[in-house]
């Protein structure tokens, strides 16, 4: 569906959904998510220049989220890290579809890929935020 570096960039993206409001430093957001440190903070300068999450530097700094995880999609994300159309999956190789009559499979792939591109452009990163549970009222 996308490349291991856009899958580590939504894998930091949900450290920070899981802690609202708090901030993280790359190192722990690196150990939380099992990627280097060095990692998680090329991630995380990616994602700032992208208006994705804010950074504070030093003491008490770290990075959060800068809109609502509610308003960020995993496409948003994805995007930031490569290119977000999906290569030729053809079987009969790059550029047989589209010239004529397509492959056997073209329309299962086609349904494939539109359920994927569908799936990113609709699931929030508010996924990862921790649900409010209800609290049962009491009975005496």
């Amino acid at each position: 569906m996308y490349g291991q570096t856009a899958a580590n960039g939504v894998a930091v993206m949900s450290y920070l959904a899981e802690c609202p409001g708090g901030s993280a430093g790359s190192g722990e957001i690196a150990g939380a998510r099992g990627i280097s440190r060095v990692l998680a903070a090329k991630l995380l300068t990616r994602l700032a220049a992208g208006g994705l999450v804010s950074g504070r530097p030093g003491p008490g700094g770290g990075y959060t989220l800068s809109k609502p995880a509610k308003d960020i999609r995993l496409i948003d994300i994805v995007s930031l890290f490569g290119k977000v159309e999906p290569p030729s999956v053809c079987p009969f190789g790059h550029g047989w579809c589209g010239r004529g009559e397509p492959c056997p499979l073209h329309d299962e792939l086609m349904d494939i890929l539109e359920r994927d591109r569908k799936f990113l452009e609709g699931t929030r990163l508010s996924v990862f935020a921790p649900q409010k549970t209800k609290r049962r009222a009491r009975r005496s």
